[in-house]
C-alpha cells in the first residue's frame, strides 16, 4: 500500500499551476518584490474576504502577534490571558513583548480556551485576552468579548489555524452582532500565519494582522518596517517583517478557492467522523458550524496514544501530535504554572490525522481501517 501523508500540497499545486506560474512570472518581471504592488493588492482582497477595514501583510504568523500586541499596547508588567493547549508562538509572543502569559484551562470537545474560567484569572495587569481558534474551531466569542468589555480588555486573536472559521454557536446564548462573523474580525486585532501547511498558506512564511481601528493598523505598519512610516525616519523600535509579493502573488491565486478547500475539509470531517462512529477508544471531534478543521485531531482513549500512532506508522498512515508538550511544561516555562487538568489530558490523547482538500474518500476508508486495526 502507497504511504498516506498527513497533508499532500501535490494536488493543490497541479490544479492551480497555470494560475501559480503566471502570478511567479508577473512578479519577477515585474521586479519589485518587498511590498509592491501584490502585496498591496492581497491585503486589500483578503480585507474585503474576512470583512476586516484593515489588512496588514507580514513575515509570519508569529510576527503577527508580536506586532499586532505592540500595536495594542501590551508591553512589560502586563498579563495576557490564553490557552496553554496551543503552538509555543502564542504564548512566545506574549513573552516577547514583555507581558506575562497568564493560561486557564481548555474545554475537552473543541479544545479551545475554556472561557468560562477567564474571569477567574483576571488581575489589575490583564491587559488582555489572546483565544485560540485551535484546528479551525471559533472559541466562546461571545463569552470572551462579554469580558472584555466589563473589565476593559483587548482581544487579539490568534487565527493561524482558522482562515474561513466563523462564529457559529452552538448552544448557549450568542450575541447576533458575532454570528457569522470571521475569525479575526471579532476582536481588536487577529493574527494568521500562511505557513505551508494552513488552510490557506503560501509557500514560504507569511503572516497577516487584520483589525478595524485606523490607529492600530498604522502603528502595525510602523512596527513592519523598522518602525516608521517614511524611510529613513524610524520613530519607535520595529521590526523587518514583510510579507514578499512572490508569497503575496501566490495568496492571491489562492485566497478565490479558500471556500471550496475549506468545504471540502468539513466533508472530509463527516466523513472521518461517520467512518469512526461506534468504535471504542476513539472520540471524534464534533462537525459543528464554522469549524474548518485545519486538522482532524481525535482522541484515543483506549490505550496508549503514541502506540496506536506508531502501528498506523507500521501500516503507511501518516499522524500527528499537536501538542504531546503543552505551553506550560515546555521548557522555558517549566515550574512557573499549576498543572491544568483537561490541558494535561489532550496531550496524552490527541491524535492529528490526514486531511488536505483533495483527499478521496477511498484513502479517508483506508485511513479510518488502520484506525480500527490499531485500537483493536
Amino acid at each position: 500500500m502507497k504511504a498516506i501523508p498527513i497533508l499532500d500540497l501535490g494536488p493543490e499545486v497541479e490544479n492551480l499551476w497555470p494560475e501559480i506560474s503566471a502570478a511567479l512570472e508577473r512578479v519577477i518581471r515585474s521586479g519589485q518584490f518587498i511590498l509592491g504592488p501584490e502585496t498591496k493588492n492581497f491585503e486589500k482582497e483578503a480585507g474585503e474576504w474576512l470583512g476586516a477595514k484593515h489588512a496588514i501583510g507580514v513575515n509570519s504568523g508569529t510576527d503577527a502577534l508580536v506586532i499586532g500586541l505592540r500595536a495594542l499596547g501590551i508591553g512589560p508588567g502586563d498579563e495576557v490571558i490564553t490557552t496553554p493547549f496551543s503552538f509555543f508562538a502564542t504564548a512566545e509572543s506574549i513573552s516577547n513583548v514583555g507581558a506575562k502569559p497568564v493560561f486557564v484551562d481548555v474545554e475537552l470537545d473543541s479544545m479551545n480556551i475554556n472561557a468560562d474560567l477567564i474571569e477567574a484569572a483576571i488581575t489589575e495587569r490583564t491587559k488582555a485576552i489572546m483565544p485560540v481558534h485551535l484546528f479551525g474551531r471559533a472559541c466562546a466569542m461571545t463569552t470572551i468579548t462579554d469580558l472584555a468589555k466589563k473589565h476593559d480588555l483587548k482581544i487579539i486573536e490568534d487565527c493561524a489555524q482558522s482562515f474561513g472559521s466563523t462564529y457559529e454557536p452552538t448552544c448557549g446564548t450568542a450575541n447576533p452582532a458575532l454570528v457569522g462573523k470571521q475569525t479575526g474580525t471579532i476582536g481588536d486585532v487577529g493574527c494568521f500565519s500562511f505557513f505551508p501547511t494552513k488552510n490557506l498558506g503560501c509557500y514560504g512564511d507569511g503572516g497577516l494582522i487584520t483589525t478595524d481601528s485606523d490607529e492600530v493598523a498604522d502603528l502595525c505598519r510602523m512596527l513592519r518596517a523598522h518602525g516608521s512610516k517614511k524611510k529613513y525616519m524610524n520613530e519607535i523600535l520595529g521590526y523587518n517583517s514583510r510579507l514578499d509579493s512572490v508569497q503575496a502573488a501566490i495568496l492571491r491565486v489562492k485566497l478565490p478557492h479558500i471556500k471550496a478547500y475549506n468545504e471540502a475539509r468539513r466533508k472530509i470531517a463527516q466523513n472521518y467522523r461517520d467512518l469512526l462512529a461506534g468504535v471504542e477508544g476513539v472520540v471524534t471531534p464534533e462537525v459543528v458550524p464554522g469549524h474548518v478543521f485545519h486538522q482532524y485531531t481525535v482522541r484515543i482513549t483506549k490505550g496508549d496514544r503514541d502506540a496506536v500512532q506508531s502501528k498506523l506508522q507500521e501500516m503507511g498512515v501518516s499522524s500527528m501530535l499537536y501538542y504531546p508538550v503543552p505551553q506550560d511544561r515546555l521548557p522555558v516555562y517549566l515550574g512557573q504554572y499549576p498543572t491544568y487538568e483537561t490541558n494535561e489530558v489532550l496531550s496524552r490523547q490527541v491524535l492529528s490525522l490526514p486531511i488536505w482538500p483533495q483527499l478521496d474518500y477511498e484513502t479517508q476508508k483506508v485511513v479510518a481501517d488502520a484506525v480500527k486495526r490499531a485500537l483493536a
